[in-house]
């Protein structure tokens, strides 16, 4: 089954608040953030989804892995909604929803104010409602339930000197104030919240909630007026930044935009994706904590910001970078906490019913034990990149790269976990050889060209070693393929990657027949898997059930088909694949086909990131037909270094 162009519009009708008990589609939320930490709204006006203080903080709204009892703020016509239209703000992360109804039309403002500049003061949550035309009957419930859903706070209203009422929820280390007009009020015994109010043309109300400790004072009254235009100002100030000028250009911004606001401001870390659980398959057990920062990952998307105009956020992350990894090489893990922090041990909180019922719920991510020899390649190759568009070195990161590739000397010939985190056996997977040889590789031009110090000739030949390698044990002639580790007949997305990373010509025969091979066995449309899945246990994770299409390796299709010559069947497919982001322009982990549905968490990095990346390869002119230099190296990452065909 073909990716449909979008796919998973809402239908025309949404239930009226009062029947609204479980969360929505994954493709129906937006992403709101301010740097620290993420907001979740759907469609139908409901904030589901939002952990406090931080990223990876325990959630104080949790309907998303539950139902309206986990805790959610929503604000919507009580009346049935007829159509729903949203969108972001022009180069912003302020959301606007309006529903349509039979007496008016409102509008729902939501954002949340980043404080880039103050990391003390409070997360400032802001919700205004419009009337557009009409007379429109609203409700707002409003239910706060911090550490995921398993703690019911003590909520009083306050009245302050000088100022209106306010509701002050507190438990344990956490408190909220919400102020604005009017109030809910309690329910019963329900322990929520709710306020039904009405609002005429050109009418408004706005509300505030605010996060503190519990020992402090509330923080006090805000203008949101002002929150949001300084929401809009802060947004619209660091797009201006952007360089990027080609396909597609208003949803590459987006990508940009989203990945930024998965930032951790105060450390330079990204998040994975700002949700936890979201299943992999809907109603399966393949659901995994994302809130943490992955090496891979934050250096990718690092890059990418850089390669685009962002480049702020290339040194933030490798000083992030320097102070996490800080130690002892050979305890370099593959992901850490936003703040560096090491243990991500995994539990599970059982009175939380997970998203549509998928179970387990997890809270925290035991692959952070794992060995995962790609990730030395990926550091290694962003601080090379970084290197060449002129981020200067210094003489703390390059010590801690050099103590990186002697640890990996040491280890590099042992099996790991590869890239997709199996929890099956380790094998020596052919993405990981590649890496290595990308960890070697990106070691000797750096000694190279910018004459740093260093065991060249010993890193040279390693390289050379581990390349004859993977030639040797990672092409399949069987299969006609490189395969996804050595001796295996199963077939990886993540071998698309050779061309780019260098490793080999995107014409080179290999390529081309494992391109065609994936084609024919991993794609659906314009979907691709990325490994192979049957009924029952699989051999790769040792889970049972399969899941759905990863979206980024879509995008690595892509890719692979301009290394390979074939710009217009890449172009054709590229805007197929940005036509099927959800309404405002996000992208999940992976796709369903069957079903049309999103599925994995959400927003997610990798996604976003294999987007821009694809775009800013089909952007670039001048180059030649199969898109490498005489060294072999992908001219995508080399023009990035330069700027060249982005803007400049």
């Amino acid at each position: 089954m073909g990716l449909s162009a979008k796919p998973h519009l809402p239908s025309p009708g949404v239930p009226p608040a009062s029947g609204a008990g479980q969360p929505g589609p994954i493709e129906d939320y937006a992403l709101l953030s301010d740097l620290r930490t993420a907001a979740l709204v759907g469609k139908d006006g409901s904030i589901d989804w939002l952990c406090v203080p931080h990223f990876d903080s325990p959630s104080c709204f949790s309907r998303l892995l539950a139902d309206d009892r986990a805790g959610h703020w929503r604000i919507a016509p009580v009346e049935e909604v007829q159509e729903v239209r949203r969108r972001y703000r022009e180069d912003t992360m302020v959301l606007e929803t309006d529903f349509h109804t039979v007496h008016g039309v409102v509008r729902l403002i939501d954002a949340m104010e980043p404080h880039p500049g103050d990391q003390e003061l409070p997360m400032r949550l802001i919700r205004k409602v419009q009337c557009i035309s009409g007379s429109v009957q609203m409700r707002l419930d409003w239910v706060v339930r911090f550490a995921y859903a398993d703690s019911v706070p003590w909520v009083r209203r306050v009245q302050e000197p000088d100022s209106e009422e306010c509701i002050f929820a507190v438990a344990g280390p956490d408190s909220v104030v919400l102020r604005g007009e009017p109030l809910p009020r309690p329910v019963g015994d329900r322990r929520a919240h709710e306020a039904i109010f009405t609002i005429g043309a050109g009418e408004s109300r706005a509300w505030v909630m605010q996060y503190t400790w519990s020992a402090e004072d509330p923080p006090g009254w805000v203008d949101p007026g002002e929150c949001l235009r300084n929401t809009e100002e802060f947004w619209r100030d660091w797009t201006s930044r952007i360089l990027y000028r080609g396909p597609h250009e208003t949803a590459v911004r987006r990508s940009l935009i989203t990945l930024k606001g998965l930032i951790y401001a105060p450390s330079g870390g990204i998040v994975a994706a700002p949700t936890t659980s979201l299943p992999e398959a809907l109603g399966g057990a393949r659901n995994w904590d994302y809130r943490y920062c992955w090496l891979r990952d934050a250096t990718l998307t690092l890059l990418a910001l850089d390669s685009l105009g962002c480049s702020a956020e290339a040194e933030s992350w490798r000083d992030w970078l320097l102070r996490a990894v800080a130690g002892d090489p050979a305890d370099l893990q593959i992901m850490y906490g936003i703040d560096g922090r090491r243990h991500l041990l995994e539990w599970h909180p059982e009175w939380l019913t997970g998203y549509q019922g998928a179970q387990p719920v997890r809270i925290g991510n035991d692959a952070f034990r794992q060995r995962q020899l790609d990730v030395y390649g990926e550091v290694m190759d962003a601080l090379q990149l970084a290197r060449e568009r002129g981020l200067a070195e210094t003489t703390a990161s390059w010590a801690l790269q050099r103590a990186l590739l002697h640890d990996l000397e040491r280890i590099w010939q042992l099996p790991d976990r590869g890239l997709w985190e199996v929890r099956g056996p380790e094998r020596y997977f052919t993405h990981s050889r590649v890496m290595v040889w990308v960890a070697f590789d990106r070691a000797v031009r750096a000694i190279q060209q910018f004459d740093l110090p260093g065991p060249v000739q010993r890193w040279r030949e390693l390289r050379d070693q581990v390349h004859a390698e993977v030639l040797e044990h990672g092409w399949n002639e069987q299969v006609g393929a490189f395969t996804q580790y050595y001796g295996g007949t199963e077939l990886d997305a993540a071998t698309l990657l050779l061309p780019t990373l260098g490793f080999l010509p995107g014409t080179d025969e290999r390529i081309v027949r494992t391109i065609e091979a994936i084609d024919r066995k991993l794609r659906h449309g314009d979907l691709v898997d990325r490994y192979s899945t049957e009924p029952g246990i699989s051999p790769v994770d040792g889970l049972s059930g399969s899941e759905g299409s990863f979206i980024a390796c879509s995008f690595w299709l892509v890719d692979a088909l301009v290394h390979a010559g074939r710009r217009e069947d890449a172009l054709a497919m590229f805007t197929r694949l940005v036509d099927s982001a959800n309404d405002v322009g996000l992208y999940s982990e992976e796709f369903d086909a069957e079903t049309q549905r999103f599925t994995g968490n959400f927003p997610q990095a990798f996604s976003h990131l294999a987007m821009v990346d694809s775009a800013a390869l089909l952007a670039l002119e001048g180059f030649g037909r199969h898109g490498h230099d005489r060294r072999g190296r992908s001219r995508h990452r080399h023009a990035h270094r330069h700027g060249r065909g982005l803007g400049d």
